[in-house]
């Protein structure tokens, strides 16, 4: 089976957020203003899908932000919302990373491997059938999105659909005739992070970067048949791929303090650009997250030159996004943001700017009297894969979301109490 989403291991030094008491923000009225949430239908990849630590399972699939605005929508005439949820005795999913022990601040993640629900040695997931509104497919891209052999082999949509539409029906396919009244959009992400989680390394079609106009065209096929009768929703811009735990807790700062603890005279780290050229790491280059547990840095070669430390054995461009590949992928984010931006405003819609919201995070920010931010597992917002929310993630993604329908629609969609959500779930 291809692989669509990234398994990340990493060992990190936690850094504990402090909190205090909370004060919880409420919102008056029960109007749903200029919109009609009658039957809301949530288009979108493995955020959507609730999709974290590693892998999609009942937990992370009950709190996805689609879900908690859903919950909240029901105050202003919002109707029920269905999502593909796993049964109990399968909770586990796909299988999923745990964190099962922390000793010296070393923490220690564990595939979880029971309760799955695999159907077959292939690894295709037990199939879902009924009504379906959260449509968050992990993987999906937006090029991808118009691609139905992209259905046969991500087993995430294929869950989802008959054994005739397998390899016939696209995802855009898969998301009409829902009649729905209200929807969200948060599709795009993948169309970048897929070219960065792989280090700027082009191998198939899940981690190239989309051409900027050809996600312009798609996109906007997207919008045209989500308001195709007139119905409002709202869009959420890409994130900074480069904001997210992923790439900003394996630094080439950190790796040099290691090195030097065990050989004082280190005095670099060495890395291969995806250029091809061989030259010293600075700070502005990105190293993956789970170089942290692939065993490769210090250890020597036949030649006795340990890998990362010299220019005879740089970390190869796989496991780094240079600086000149970050600054081409921030280049792609903002086109294709721009591109969000326009065909919201001509349509009229809300716009959830997760990019500008995602930043703040990463710096810190107060919400509800709890202190988020995005450090690796003490963070609270992400979780142990670096990339995918934790349940308190997203329940302020959802308010971020819920803060833009108001602010567009005129409603008074209450927003959801983000101290009941946990961030990583800590060893007993």
């Amino acid at each position: 089976m291809k692989r669509y989403i990234l398994n990340s291991l990493a060992i990190a030094a936690l850094l504990f957020a402090a909190s205090c008491k909370p004060e919880i923000e409420t919102t008056a009225g029960t109007s749903a203003g200029q919109a009609n949430f009658t039957k809301y239908i949530a288009v979108g990849n493995s955020l959507t899908s609730g999709f974290a630590d590693g892998g999609l399972y009942l937990e992370g699939q009950k709190v996805a932000y689609p879900n908690l605005i859903a919950a909240k929508m029901t105050t202003v005439g919002g109707g029920s919302f269905t999502s593909p949820f796993f049964t109990d005795a399968q909770a586990n999913g796909s299988g999923y990373l745990s964190l099962t022990a922390l000793v010296n601040g070393t923490p220690t993640l564990t595939p979880v491997t029971t309760n799955l629900a695999v159907r077959d040695a292939a690894g295709h997931l037990t199939k879902y059938t009924g009504e379906v509104q959260n449509l968050g497919i992990p993987g999906m891209r937006v090029d991808l999105a118009f691609a139905a052999p992209f259905g046969a082999a991500n087993p995430y949509l294929e869950r989802l659909l008959t054994d005739t539409q397998v390899g016939t029906v696209s995802y855009f396919q898969f998301i009409q005739g829902r009649n729905h009244t209200f929807f969200s959009l948060w599709l795009g992400n993948n169309d970048a992070l897929g070219y960065a989680t792989n280090g700027g390394v082009t191998t198939d079609a899940t981690n190239v970067l989309t051409d900027k106009s050809t996600f312009a065209l798609l996109y906007s096929n997207l919008v045209n048949s989500l308001t195709a009768n007139g119905q409002k929703g709202v869009v959420a811009t890409i994130p900074d791929v480069t904001s997210i735990p992923y790439f900003n807790t394996v630094t080439v700062a950190a790796l040099l303090n290691a090195a030097k603890a065990i050989n004082p005279a280190a005095a670099a780290i060495y890395i291969q650009t995806g250029a091809g050229t061989v030259r010293t790491a600075t700070a502005e280059d990105l190293i993956r997250l789970p170089f942290q547990t692939a065993g490769l840095f210090g250890v020597p070669n036949a030649g006795g030159i340990p890998y990362g430390l010299h220019p005879l054995n740089p970390i190869a461009n796989n496991w780094v996004l240079d600086k000149d590949e970050v600054i081409k992928v921030k280049d792609y984010v903002l086109s294709y943001n721009s591109t969000i931006k326009s065909l919201a405003d001509s349509k009229g819609l809300a716009i959830a700017d997760t990019y500008s919201y995602l930043n703040q995070v990463k710096t810190g920010i107060v919400i509800q009297g709890i202190g988020i931010n995005s450090s690796f597992i003490s963070g609270g917002a992400f979780s142990l894969d670096g990339v995918h929310l934790t349940p308190r993630g997203n329940a302020v993604i959802a308010n971020v979301f819920i803060d833009a329908i108001n602010g567009k629609y005129g409603s008074n969609i209450p927003v959801v109490d983000v101290t009941q959500f946990r961030g990583v779930k800590f060893p007993n």
